[in-house]
C-alpha cells in the first residue's frame, strides 16, 4: 500500500494494516511484517487531524488483525447442534468489534498526549509503547480476561528476545516490540537515536539464544510421556467411548525400571474415575473396572495424570455442577489427587447472563446441560517420585503470570488441553503461548492434546518434542529441568506496570531535552 493510498484512505490502510500484522504470530511467524505494519500504523495514527480520527484508526486496525488472527474461533461451532454453525463467522467477527477498543484506546492515549506536528518522534513511540503494555493487560483482565495472543508472542522465531520475558513478562515485552517497531518509523523519518538503541539491542538478545539454553535432564531423572491420539471432537461422543480408551492404551506404552509420568489429553475420557456418585450417574461404567483398566498401562511407580470431569451433588442426590478437572492415577489403580480447572472458558464452559442468552437461542459451546464450576486457582499436584506437578487446564495457560502457586513453585507444568476445537491456526497459536509461559516462569511444560500441537517444552521456551497437528504418536524424554525463578516469577506483572511507567517517563525527558534544545536554539 502507497503511502499516498495510506493518507487518502486512512481506515483502509488501518484495516489492511491490521491484517498483515497478525501474520507474524502462528502458524505465518511473518514476525518482520508485524513491526513493519505496526510502524506504518502508528504514523498513520500521528498524522490523524484529532483525537475522534486517531481512536477511529486505532479501532479499524484492531478490527483487521483480531478478525484474522482469532480466524479460528469460528470453528468451534461446528460441533455445536444449539447453534448453526455459521453463527460461528458472525461470533468471530463480533469478538473482534470488542477486542478492537484496546488497539483504539492506545492510539489515542499516544495521539492526545505525545502528538505534535511534524513526523512522529521517539516521545511519540514510547507513550505508545506504554499505552499498548496497559491496554494489552486490561485485554487480558477486563471480563475475565481474553490474553489470547499478546503482541510478544511474535518473538518466538527470535527466541532469545521472547526470552526477555523471564525479566519482564510477556505484557513488558509487547511493549518493547512497539519499541522495535517505532525504530523502523523513525528510522524512515530519518531520526536516528531509538534505532541506535533498540536495533542493536534486540539484535544480542535474538543472539542471546546462543548461550541461555536450559540445562539438560541429570542422569536418573523420570521420565515423562505425552499421549496424542488424533480423535477429533466429532468422534467423540458417548458411544465412542471404547475405541478413544482403546486409541489410548496403545500409545500409553508400557512401563520400566525407570518411573514415567504419564500424560493424556483433556476431554477424551468421558466416563467418570470417581467412586461415590449415585448409581445412576454411572450408567453401564464403573469406575473401579475403568481405574484398573487404565493402571494396567502402568509401572509399579509410574503415574498416570487424566483429564476428565468430576460431578457435585446436591443433598437429594442430584446433579449440581460439574468440574472440567485432571486426575492422578497410580499403578495400584488409585486416585493420588485432583485438580479442577480454575479459570473457565466463558460462552464455552459456562454461558454468562443466562436469564438474556438462552431466551435468546444462544448456548454454551461445550455439550451438556450443566455450566462447569471454578475450582480456587493454580495449585500443584503432589505425586510420589515426581515432586509437585503444577496443573493448568487448556485456556488458563494464556494468562500470563497467573498459572503457577507462587507459595508452592512446582516442578513441572501440565497443559492438558482439547485444541480440536480451533481448526488450523489455534492449536500452534495455543502453543506458542504455553511456550511464552514456560520462559516467564523457568518451568518446563507438558501439553498433552487430542489432535495436536502435543509438546514437551523445555523451561527456556525450546520446543524438546512435538506430535504434529492431527497425527496419532506420544512422545517420551526424561523429565525437562526447570531453571532458578527468574524475575518475573518473582515480581508478576507488576514488571508490566513498572516497564510502562519506565517508558513513560523517558518519554517525559526526550521531549523536555528536546524543549530545552530547541529554546536555546531560539535565544541564540
Amino acid at each position: 500500500m502507497t503511502c499516498y493510498s495510506a493518507t487518502r484512505y486512512p481506515a483502509l490502510a488501518c484495516l489492511v494494516l491490521g491484517a498483515l500484522a497478525a501474520t507474524g504470530f502462528a502458524p505465518l511467524d511473518l514476525w518482520p511484517l508485524t513491526l513493519v505494519a505496526f510502524a506504518v500504523w502508528m504514523k498513520i495514527v500521528h498524522e490523524a487531524p484529532n483525537l475522534r480520527a486517531a481512536l477511529w484508526r486505532g479501532w479499524v486496525f484492531g478490527v483487521g488483525h483480531f478478525t484474522v488472527n482469532n480466524n479460528w474461533f469460528q470453528h468451534a461451532f461446528d460441533f455445536q447442534d444449539a447453534m448453526p454453525p455459521v453463527l460461528g463467522y458472525f461470533a468471530a467477527v463480533g469478538l473482534a468489534l470488542y477486542l478492537a477498543v484496546f488497539p483504539m484506546l492506545t492510539g489515542g492515549v499516544a495521539w492526545r498526549i505525545a502528538r505534535r506536528p511534524g513526523t512522529p518522534d521517539t516521545t511519540f513511540v514510547l507513550v505508545f509503547a506504554g499505552a499498548w503494555i496497559a491496554t494489552e493487560w486490561l485485554r487480558a483482565t477486563l471480563f475475565t480476561g481474553y490474553a489470547w495472543d499478546p503482541l510478544s508472542v511474535v518473538w518466538l522465531p527470535a527466541i532469545g528476545v521472547a526470552r526477555l520475558s523471564a525479566w519482564i513478562g510477556t505484557y513488558a515485552l509487547s511493549g518493547v516490540t512497539i519499541v522495535a517497531a517505532g525504530a523502523l518509523l523513525m528510522l524512515a523519518v530519518r531520526r536516528w537515536t531509538l534505532p541506535a538503541i533498540a536495533i542493536p539491542a534486540l539484535g544480542l538478545a535474538a543472539l542471546s539464544a546462543l548461550w541461555t539454553n536450559a540445562p539438560p535432564p541429570a542422569p536418573g531423572t523420570p521420565l515423562v510421556r505425552v499421549v496424542q491420539p488424533d480423535i477429533g471432537q466429532e468422534d467423540r461422543s458417548e458411544t465412542d467411548g471404547e475405541r478413544v480408551l482403546s486409541a489410548l492404551e496403545k500409545l500409553s506404552g508400557q512401563g520400566g525400571a525407570t518411573p514415567r509420568l504419564v500424560v493424556w489429553p483433556e476431554g477424551v475420557v468421558r466416563d467418570y474415575v470417581e467412586d461415590g456418585y449415585p448409581f445412576y450417574a454411572y450408567g453401564w461404567s464403573s469406575p473401579l473396572y475403568l481405574r484398573r483398566r487404565m493402571a494396567r498401562l502402568l509401572g509399579p511407580e509410574d503415574i498416570l495424570l487424566i483429564g476428565g470431569t468430576a460431578l457435585e451433588f446436591n443433598a437429594r442426590d442430584q446433579i449440581s455442577g460439574a468440574a472440567n478437572s485432571v486426575f492422578a492415577l497410580d499403578a495400584q489403580a488409585r486416585l493420588r489427587g485432583r485438580y479442577d480447572k480454575a479459570h473457565l472458558v466463558p460462552y464455552g464452559e459456562y454461558l454468562p447472563m443466562p436469564w438474556l442468552l438462552k431466551p435468546l437461542g444462544l448456548a454454551r459451546l461445550v455439550p451438556g446441560d450443566i455450566d462447569f464450576t471454578s475450582g480456587k486457582g493454580p495449585a500443584n499436584l503432589t505425586l510420589p517420585g515426581f515432586g509437585s506437578i503444577g496443573m493448568q487446564i487448556c485456556y488458563e495457560i494464556i494468562f500470563s503470570g497467573e498459572v503457577v502457586d507462587r507459595a508452592h513453585r512446582p516442578r513441572i507444568l501440565f497443559n492438558p488441553s482439547n485444541d480440536a476445537w480451533f481448526g488450523k491456526w489455534g492449536p500452534p497459536q495455543h502453543l506458542a503461548q504455553a511456550r511464552m509461559r514456560a520462559i516467564e516462569e523457568g518451568l518446563p511444560i507438558l501439553r498433552a492434546t487430542p489432535t495436536g500441537i502435543s509438546a514437551i517444552i523445555a523451561a527456556d521456551g525450546r520446543l524438546v518434542a512435538t506430535v504434529p497437528h492431527e497425527t496419532a504418536g506420544a512422545i517420551e524424554r526424561p523429565m525437562p529441568s526447570a531453571l532458578p525463578p527468574t524475575l518475573f516469577s518473582r515480581v508478576g506483572n507488576a514488571m508490566a506496570a513498572i516497564v510502562a511507567a519506565l517508558m513513560l517517563v523517558t518519554a517525559l525527558g526526550v521531549r523536555l531535552r528536546a524543549s530545552a534544545v530547541a529554546l536555546r536554539r531560539r535565544q541564540r
